[in-house]
Formats: C-alpha cells, structure tokens, sequence
C-alpha cells in the first residue's frame, strides 16, 4: 500500500497537527487554558473542516511560555502579553543582525 503524500508538514512548525485536546496535554494545561489564549488574541488555531481546533508545534510553544508565566502567578492577560513583546523584541533583533551582515564592510 503507497504511503500518503505528507510533505514536509510533520516536520513544519506552523501545520495544525495537534487537536485542543492533545496539545494540552502536551502543555500540560486544559483545554480551556488554550481557548483563553485564544481569545486574548495570543494564539488563533487554525479550525479543521468540522470546526475543531488544531495548533501547531509553534502555537504549543506560546502556550507552554504562557503557561510558565501564569504559574509563577503572572494574569493570563500579563502573560500575553509579555510573549507578544518577547515575540517582537526577538524579530527586531533578527532583523537587526540580518542588516548588519548586509553592511558593506567600512
């Protein structure tokens, strides 16, 4: 029997692979700790055909710092946005480091 054509998605960290249910328990949270993520805007699931939500290996590891935060007693809504400044402050400093290896040497 021919194996499915999976691509590159096991080994891509945005495909929504993981149902709430198994990525919380990969989290080590509830699944209603990952739809609050969600509505604080954090992290949006993708939806699969029949409306469930499915994360990413990305979306786990938000959850997983979110989750670390709030356990050392951070609000959820703290939490979030500690992550999305972390998040930013993280691209501006990649982008930083790709404008200093484009600079003419001088």
């Amino acid at each position: 029997m021919p194996r499915p054509d999976t691509g590159d998605r096991f080994d891509d960290d945005d495909y929504p692979a993981y149902t709430v249910g198994a990525a919380a328990e990969m989290v080590g949270t509830t699944p209603a700790f990952l739809r609050a993520l969600g509505q604080a805007k954090l992290i949006e699931p993708l939806r699969s055909e029949g409306g469930h939500r499915r994360y990413s290996r990305y979306q786990l590891r938000i959850a997983a710092r979110a989750r670390e935060l709030v356990d050392q007693g951070t609000p959820i809504e703290s939490a979030c946005r500690i992550i999305i400044l972390e998040d930013q402050l993280e691209e501006a400093l990649r982008i930083n480091e790709e404008l200093r290896g484009s600079e003419p040497p001088g």
